[in-house]
């Protein structure tokens, strides 16, 4: 079972989802310390694909404060850690217009191995925000009305 260390909120009210992978993440180990205390942050991170690798940016991983090295930068490069075919077709897709990846959730996988929940999504359009505004009133006014009578 994986509880989610760090999640991306802003993701499902910015984009729309089309599909997810699971990746690794190159982390050092002061940096692998401070994200088990949940001192990171992934607002405004993305992925990108160059030179056939997957690299995420602008993950924010505040030092460890035991930590010997206190020189590191909490907002480095990190790599992610994908399979050949799924980094072909994360590329593939990624170069049609107007889609992107972006960082949904970071996780620990069997209580030891640090993942990343990467998603292929395409950016909301204001339109778009306003239709999902408009379906969560009516589901909750629904539910208020089921509960009223039961």
């Amino acid at each position: 079972m994986e509880k989610a260390v760090v999640t991306n909120r802003k993701a499902g009210r910015d984009y729309e989802i089309i599909y997810t992978v699971e990746a690794g993440i190159s982390l050092l180990g002061g940096e692998v310390k401070s994200l088990r205390e949940g001192r990171a942050t992934l607002n405004d991170s993305f992925a990108r694909i160059e030179n056939g690798e997957a690299f995420l940016f602008n993950f924010h991983i505040n030092p460890y404060k035991f930590s010997a090295d206190k020189t590191s930068n909490p907002i480095r490069v990190r790599k992610l850690l994908l399979h050949k075919n799924q980094i072909i077709r994360l590329f593939n897709d990624v170069q049609r217009k107007g889609f992107t990846l972006i960082p949904l959730k970071v996780y620990f996988k069997e209580s030891r191995l640090a993942k990343l929940e990467l998603a292929l999504a395409r950016g909301k359009r204001f339109f778009d925000k306003r239709e999902d505004l408009k379906k969560k009133a009516q589901n909750k006014e629904i539910q208020q009305e089921l509960k009223k009578h039961r």
